[in-house]
């Protein structure tokens, strides 16, 4: 069968032929329909992500959307090595394995998983956000953080601040569930008002400068407790946290990614929202490409429209 293979760390992948896969007692064929490229697909091809396959080679993509062998419909995780997205065909353990909504697209399922997935784990199982609270999105202004505001409406969020770097994009989340929204570069100045009214919840994608404001504007605005959750970090990977900004307040510091959320309760968590986006408005920019354009598209692949391989 054809497939995206990666045959060492760091290369490109490339559209070949991989033996076919064979079901087994946990495990299930599903053929695929669409993957999706994502930040972690690429970090594990690099070999840079912690989650990463130590053997070569193997094919790319941790998840997608298919068919199983009676022709239903489904969405799947593919971590088990060497078995990932992009290809006609894979293997898939039988739990790794949600259906997908009739009336959801294949296509933008696929598209809307990965980033959805961010968001939706983030507040339903670490944060456990309660209706009407606050959240800030600190980095809102990507695919990801664009749709954690409406998924952070969906969820029953009583006011959402969306922080970024481009303003336009900032105005057209007012459009889309923000109440505030504030530049990177105006946020240091609002973030006292804003505590003082009070933040519930953080959803960080940036890390860095405006991660670190953030925390000591929470702490230094009274004894309630912020949870904040560490999604992404696109401003840096290494922040100076001074032990006393955890010891001094109410501060809660978490994570949440592989590792953090069994890959049960992501499933759990996909399945979800894959349900809600069946409903709701959950519709995210993306391009489709056929696989076996894959070593040019990956190099093409911009974060701001995500790419799709159909087959």
């Amino acid at each position: 069968m054809k497939a995206a293979i990666v045959s060492a760390a760091g290369e490109l992948p490339v559209y070949g032929d991989f033996p076919e896969p064979q079901a087994g007692e946990s495990h299930v064929v599903v053929t695929v329909k669409a993957a999706a490229v994502s930040q972690l697909a690429k970090a594990r091809a690099a070999g840079t992500h912690y989650s990463a396959a130590a053997h070569y080679p193997f094919i790319t993509g941790i998840d997608g959307t298919g068919t199983l062998s009676n022709g239903d419909p489904v969405y799947f995780l593919a971590f088990n090595a060497p078995w990932g997205s992009m290809a006609e065909r894979t293997l898939v353990p039988a739990d790794s394995i949600v259906s997908l909504p009739a009336k959801l697209d294949p296509v933008l399922a696929a598209a809307l998983a990965n980033p959805g997935m961010s968001s939706w784990a983030a507040l339903t199982r670490r944060a456990q956000l309660r209706a009407g609270e606050t959240v800030l999105i600190n980095g809102a202004t990507g695919t990801s953080g664009g749709l954690a505001v409406r998924i952070a409406q969906h969820l029953g969020a009583g006011k959402i601040i969306a922080t970024g770097r481009n303003r336009a994009a900032l105005d057209q989340l007012r459009a889309q569930g923000a109440d505030l929204t504030f530049t990177l570069d105006e946020l240091p100045d609002a973030l006292p008002a804003l505590m003082k009214e009070g933040v519930d919840v953080v959803l960080d994608y940036l890390w860095g400068q405006s991660a670190l404001d953030i925390m000591h504007a929470a702490v230094a605005g009274g004894e309630k407790t912020v949870r904040f959750v560490q999604i992404g970090s696109l401003s840096g990977q290494e922040i100076t946290l001074h032990s006393k900004l955890l010891r001094s307040s109410g501060l809660t510091l978490m994570g949440s990614g592989l590792g953090s959320v069994s890959d049960k309760e992501l499933i759990a968590c996909i399945g979800e929202m894959l349900t809600a986006a069946a409903e709701s408005d959950f519709s995210i920019a993306f391009q489709m490409r056929s696989l076996s354009d894959v070593a040019l598209a990956w190099q093409e692949d911009d974060s701001r429209c995500r790419t799709v391989f159909t087959l």
